[in-house]
Formats: structure tokens, sequence, C-alpha cells
């Protein structure tokens, strides 16, 4: 019974230790390397930390091409230790470096990103052999590099917030859940676009450089109209970042998307809805009419204020109330278009300002029968 144990025991831990990663030394390296397959070297030295941070990304991408072990290789060498002599060969000078290797041993530099998909996107675009990663969904920033970045972030009609990251970095992995929210918080808004780009791949450095990045992630705002460009330096919350972007693109979202309760509301309009819901007869006629003015010259927000007056003026004041719980148990199921929500935010908007002043009356109404109630006692 121990015996089966023992050997149980053995058995998991070489499955957990196994790896798909080929560890090559002098003594095997042209016996793997060179003989009709391609493959992926990674040059590391334990004590480097970018190593250390790139070593689970590594073991995935063993794991993602193990299918295909006869295909293409994907290795690694300790060139400060057992492979010394192999990273002099082939000039490395730095850690991790990785290289690519034709079917006859040509050596060529990875520059790429180092998340996984990055390394599995080359050696499928090398080597022909799929990984079998399932393909994550499509990012939700807008995605820049050197052949698009100018076009977006330079855009003079566009205000737009860029993150410089890399791959590699622990705060960038943390941050990217959030501002990817933000990204869908804005995705109505044409013009005020989230971004993102890889700072650390080698087509991207001269831009990073441009732009003085240093260190990931930098996030800065690039603002219409060709202005100078802003560092963020706010918290690294969703919160912060709409309303950063709410304040310099001049949007009105929510966090967690949709519009915010301002949205649609006309100062100069509440005023007079709340002066429309206290008049009466001829006054509250004269409103309406002075609302209608004015909304000739605020655009198609006012149309909203002028058909509750309306349907008010028809003696139809219960509609505030039934309109504003449609309107909300719409928004509350989110089963539409993201347009037509926002038109619905709008309109539930506008009702507000016509509700607040009846929410005011009825507080009045309490603070005066409790002030009387002494008086009586």
């Amino acid at each position: 019974m121990k015996l089966s144990l023992s050997l149980l025991f053995a058995g998991l831990l070489a499955g957990v230790s196994a790896s798909n990663v080929v560890e090559l030394t002098p003594d095997n390296f042209d016996s793997e390397i060179g003989k009709g397959k391609p493959g992926l070297v990674e040059f590391f030295a334990p004590w480097c930390g970018h190593c250390k941070s790139l070593a689970p990304v590594y073991e995935q991408l063993g794991d993602a091409f193990a299918h295909a072990k006869g295909k293409v290789v994907v290795a690694k060498v300790d060139a400060d230790g057992a492979g010394k002599s192999l990273g002099q060969k082939y000039g490395v000078t730095g850690y991790p470096t990785l290289k690519w290797f034709d079917e006859q041993g040509n050596s060529e530099p990875y520059d790429g990103g180092r998340d996984l998909d990055a390394l599995a996107s080359f050696i499928t675009t090398k080597s022909g052999v799929k990984s079998n990663i399932k393909p994550p969904p499509p990012p939700e920033a807008l995605i820049l590099d050197v052949h698009n970045f100018d076009d977006v972030a330079l855009d003079e009609t566009k205000d737009v917030l860029v993150t410089f990251t890399a791959p590699w970095c622990g705060h960038c992995k943390n941050l990217k859940p959030i501002y990817e929210q933000v990204a869908i918080d804005f995705k109505p808004e044409s013009n005020c676009v989230v971004a993102n780009m890889d700072a650390d791949a080698q087509p991207n450095k001269e831009i990073a450089g441009r732009y003085g990045v240093s260190s990931y992630p930098t996030i800065k705002f690039f603002p219409r109209g060709g202005k100078e460009v802003e560092a963020y330096e706010g918290p690294r919350t969703e919160q912060a970042f709409v309303a950063f972007l709410n304040e310099h693109c001049g949007t009105q979202r929510a966090i967690g998307g949709g519009l915010n309760d301002e949205a649609g509301r006309i100062a100069e309009l509440d005023t007079l809805a709340q002066k429309f819901l206290g008049a009466a007869g001829d006054a509250r006629a004269y409103i309406y009419k002075e609302a209608l003015t004015l909304s000739e010259s605020l655009g198609g927000a006012a149309k909203h204020y002028i058909r509750v007056m309306e349907k008010v003026v028809n003696d139809q004041e219960s509609y505030i109330e039934k309109e504003s719980k449609r309107l909300a148990s719409i928004l509350s199921k989110r089963t539409i278009s993201p347009a037509k929500l926002d038109e619905i935010k709008m309109k539930a908007n506008v009702l507000s300002a016509f509700v607040t002043k009846k929410i005011e009356e009825a507080q009045e109404k309490v603070e005066s029968v409790i002030g009387r109630a002494p008086a009586e006692l």
C-alpha cells in the first residue's frame, strides 16, 4: 500500500513538474535546432527579473504548441549558466533575449510583445502551425501601433486617451480590466477615444520615446485641435477616468456605461420646468411659451422639456409619474441599443427636472405639518 501511494505521488509530481519547453545546452542544442523544424528560443538568466516575469507565459507558450512538437520547438537556454557559450555564440547581451531559428538553424531576433497572444501569433506566422489557445475576445480599447498611432492620437477632431503599456508589466495587467471598462463606457462617443499601445514592442518604441514614456503604464491625453499633450496623473479607477474624460471631452458618460444624470439637462429650462409646475392657468401657459421660444436656440435636447409641458398643460400631470416609471423600467433592463438607451436616459433626466419640484413641494408640506404640531399641542 505504501509503495502504491509512493508511486502515485511520484506520478502526480512528475505531471505537475513536466514542461513542454525544451531546455537546451551545448550538448543538445544542435540536435534540436536546425534539424528540419523551426523554433523559438529564449536566452535567460535565473536572476533576471524580466525573465522571471516571462517564465509563466513562456511555459504557457510551450503548452500551446505541445501538440506540434514534431513541427515546431519552444525552447530556452540558461545563457548565464550551462548555456553561456550559446549566449555568446548568438550575441546575447541582455536578458531575456528571444530568437527565432528556421529549419536550417538561421536565427533572427524576436522584437514583438511578450504576452502569450503575441508570442503564439508570431510562431504561427513563422511556422504555419496553429496554437491550441482559444482566441481571446477582441479588446474594447482601440489598439494603436506604429502604423496607426499618428492617424488616431493626432487627429485634430478627436480627444484620445492613450495608455502606454508593456505585456510583462504587473501594474499594466492590474489596470487592463479597469481600462477596458472605461473603453466600454465611452464606446458611443466617436470623438472621445480610449486607446492602448504596447510601448515595449520594438516597432513602437520610437513613438513611446517621442512622448517621454520611460515606465509602464504611462497615460497621456491627446486633446483635439492639436493642443499640448497632457499627462494623466489621476487615480487609476473607472470613476476617475470617467470624470477626467467627461471634463476633457465634454461628454456626460456614467460609470458602468450609459449617460449620467446630467445628460440632456439644460439649466435654463430646468428653472422654467420648476416654475411651470408651481404655476397655474395663464401663468403656466406663459411659462410654456417662454420655454418654447427658448428651446428654438437650444437644440434637440430642449424638445423633451416641451413635450412634458404639453402633456401637463393638457391636464395630464400624472404623466410625469407614469412616464418616469416606464423609462426607469426600460433603463433597468438594458435590452435595447446603446443609442436608444442614451435617448431614453436623457428623457428620464429631463423628467427628473419636473419631479424634483414635486419632491420639494412634498418636503415643504411635511416640514409645515411638523412645524405646526408643537403649537397645536
